[in-house]
């Protein structure tokens, strides 16, 4: 296996120190070149090719959206966010980032003594981000970004439009959506509930493999961008009836459950190796709800929420799984799958409008 070529990008020389001695202490890695700005970063890219750009959000002379806008635009790469966590700012651009097609994020080290496990969790996302075959973005639409360099001579694809096909709804009436993500989440579920207007009557359970310090920020980035309340769930909480739009996250390291109307957390063990696991809370709905659910699992790597989604789907509800075409990562949806829990497979773009589809039966 060839050694995985990373550019990294931050402003602070301390920091850029951190992740090159870090890289560079791993065979596996090769630090093809630094960078301190936004425009070099582009350069950078474009001339050296690189398998991975880890990169900063607060730079100079382009921040870390318009960078990652352009380079998925044009050079697209697998990037993962470093980012302080202490910065609210910065938190909420990392999540505009994620939309225009970052993969993963990493907490911005700090001090000279780095701990063993942050330094094996960075080598292990620039690792798995390096595998990830990305594509030219469709939100990159470079509204920021062209200000930073001319445009290459490249066309960018318009966004597809694509259309859902029809969906028997026989089984009866809905009254809650699960929805799972991990890898490419945020997007994926920005991009499916803001097409939702207006948004469905149905309250929305989300787990989202986030974790701290990056989950509050989540939820506070989706209550700015999406057209229905966001919130997390609290432990005791009646479950919302279906009537009025809402969207309620999982918090970090907790599982998420539902039991006689009302939602519950705790910290049992972790399912998959994650806590909050997308399959506790989708068994949870299938024993609670039954045919009255709907699942969808969504981008995302390893095993979490397929046996889930199969027991939603044993228990009479419907199930919606993301398709390869579309998913940043296809490893659980994949499993799903192979399982046989998906009873549709979907282009993210279709989520919207089969979800419509649903709400609309349902409450008629």
């Amino acid at each position: 296996m060839s050694n995985i070529r990373v550019l990294v990008v931050d402003d602070s020389p301390t920091v850029r120190r951190h992740l090159v001695t870090t890289l560079r202490a791993d065979p596996d890695f090769v630090v093809v070149g630094e960078a301190s700005d936004g425009q070099s970063a582009i350069r950078l890219c474009e001339r050296l090719r690189p398998d991975v750009v880890t990169l900063d959000m607060m730079i100079p002379n382009g921040n870390g959206v318009e960078v990652t806008e352009y380079i998925m635009a044009y050079r697209p790469t697998p990037i993962v966010i470093v980012s302080a966590s202490v910065n609210r700012g910065e938190l909420l651009h990392t999540y505009d980032a994620l939309a225009a097609g970052a993969l993963e994020i990493v907490e911005k080290p700090s001090g000279n003594n780095l701990p063993e496990g942050w330094v094996n969790h960075f080598k292990s996302t620039v690792k798995v981000a390096s595998r990830v075959k990305v594509i030219t973005h469709p939100r990159a639409r470079l509204r920021k970004a062209s200000a930073l360099l001319d445009k290459p001579n490249v066309d960018v694809p318009s966004e597809p439009v694509l259309q859902a096909g029809p969906i028997s709804t026989a089984g009866g009436r809905y009254s809650l959506v699960a929805m799972g993500a991990s890898t490419g989440g945020p997007a994926a579920v920005a991009q499916i509930l803001s097409a939702l207007r207006p948004p469905i009557p149905l309250p929305i359970l989300l787990v989202m493999h986030i974790g701290q310090p990056f989950g509050a920020a989540l939820c506070e980035w989706l209550g700015t961008i999406l057209p229905l309340p966001v919130s997390e769930a609290k432990h005791g909480d009646l479950l919302p009836a279906p009537g009025a739009p809402r969207l309620i996250l999982a918090p970090p390291d907790q599982h998420l459950t539902i039991s006689g109307g009302r939602m519950l957390l705790d910290r049992e063990p972790e399912r998959h190796s994650c806590r909050p696991s997308i399959d506790v809370l989708f068994e949870s709905v299938a024993r609670e709800l039954g045919p009255r659910s709907i699942g969808c699992l969504l981008t995302g790597m390893g095993r979490d929420g397929a046996a889930g989604l199969l027991a939603m789907k044993r228990a009479g509800g419907m199930t919606l799984v993301q398709d390869e075409s579309t998913s940043v990562v296809f490893g659980m949806p994949r499993e799903a799958i192979r399982l046989g829990a998906a009873m549709r497979i979907l282009p993210l773009g279709e989520f919207p409008s089969i979800l419509t589809s649903l709400a609309e039966r349902s409450a008629g």
